[in-house]
């Protein structure tokens, strides 16, 4: 049948043969089945416009004639929902704009049922930064759990939810749940697909990660910990931490030179944005030998240690912290120099140090 219909060059779907056969006259036909479907009857007249709570009065195309139970005697999908959601007494049916096509046919079966029908809502759908439809194949965001592998908040991740396609009457963009439902009201829906930008999560991710506590913070972060680094091990940096972390899967990179007994340097990464690679060496021992002797080893110790070494040398302050960073965490990027130090501890400090000195005589 469908061939035909693609062959004749006309719409595809069921096209009532069989209504009104006898059982002879249907075995007669190619395709015969013993057992038949169930379908619906939809009149011409069917009615193809209702109420959606979002959009108003909205049309839908005249819908075909829906299988309700198949051949097996399972029912499909349509006939499913209205059944479940009559006996679980839903009174609303919020769901994506795809479903204004079958919304028709729902309600007829509500009608035909003799049930009440509920109100039904129709929300736009969630776009790509380019505007087109997000494939639940492709986009990974389409996967639920790729918000917990990715470690945002799940109070950011309901907040930025709640702004796609809605809007807080004095259009805040940070606000509880509590809020959210407080100012509900289905007039603040728009019908404009709304762009699903993942950056404008993160940052709101980052908004909530601050007002965490310290040691809620600590408590989100341990999970996410390297291999071999506790809780107690960040605790020089858990300030810098806090501030820097818009999601827990961004702790890992920034801690792992502390699970690591070495990090790998270049002389050019040394000098790049640090001091002259000649002063490399000098400055790098000097600064070891006077955290060495450091006690106790703790942050405003080893920065003003450090700018100790600064006048004593009369390098600049930025080109050695910069060479000193390079050295200890095998990047230019890394909490406050004097916190990362503490962390480490006096031990791998200065052996990092003094590595990199040799590595750049």
């Amino acid at each position: 049948m469908r061939e035909e219909q693609q062959k004749a060059k006309k719409p595809t779907g069921y096209d009532r043969r069989c209504h009104g056969l006898t059982r002879e006259q249907r075995a007669e036909l190619p395709g015969f089945t013993d057992q038949p479907v169930v379908r619906m009857y939809v009149p011409d007249d069917a009615k193809l416009s209702f109420d959606d709570l979002i959009r108003g009065d909205t049309n839908a195309p005249h819908p075909d004639d829906q299988v309700l139970l198949k051949a097996d005697g399972f029912p499909t999908y349509h006939m499913a929902v209205v059944v479940d959601d009559h006996a679980m007494g839903i009174t609303h049916v919020i769901r994506g704009e795809e479903w204004i096509s079958s919304t028709p046919k729902h309600l007829m079966l509500y009608g035909w049922l003799g049930w009440p029908a509920p109100r039904f809502g129709h929300l736009p759908l969630l776009r790509n930064i380019d505007r087109s439809k997000i494939s639940k194949r492709k986009n990974p965001a389409a996967r639920l759990t790729w918000f917990r592998e990715q470690g945002f908040l799940p109070e950011a991740l309901v907040n930025f939810l709640a702004l796609m396609g809605y809007s807080m009457p004095d259009l805040q963009e940070i606000f509880t749940f509590d809020e959210l439902a407080a100012s509900f009201d289905f007039d603040r829906f728009n019908t404009v697909g709304p762009v699903f930008d993942v950056e404008k999560l993160t940052w709101l991710s980052g908004q909530y990660m601050r007002k965490l506590s310290a040691e809620e913070f600590l408590a989100a972060a341990t999970p996410w910990l390297p291999t071999g680094v506790t809780g107690a091990d960040i605790r020089p940096i858990l300030a810098a931490l806090h501030e820097r972390t818009r999601k827990l899967s961004e702790i890992p990179e920034q801690v792992d030179f502390l699970a690591r007994d070495t990090v790998e340097v270049s002389v050019e990464s040394l000098t790049k944005q640090g001091l002259p690679a000649a002063d490399v060496p000098a400055a790098l021992e000097a600064v070891a030998a006077e955290l060495s002797a450091l006690d106790p080893f703790e942050p405003a110790g080893i920065e003003a240690t450090l700018d100790k070494v600064c006048g004593a040398l009369g390098t600049n302050r930025r080109r050695l912290f910069m060479t000193c960073r390079v050295a200890v965490v095998g990047r230019p990027v890394s909490p406050p120099l004097h916190e990362t130090m503490a962390a480490l501890g006096r031990d791998r400090t200065a052996t990092r140090l003094r590595a990199a000195a040799a590595l750049a005589r």
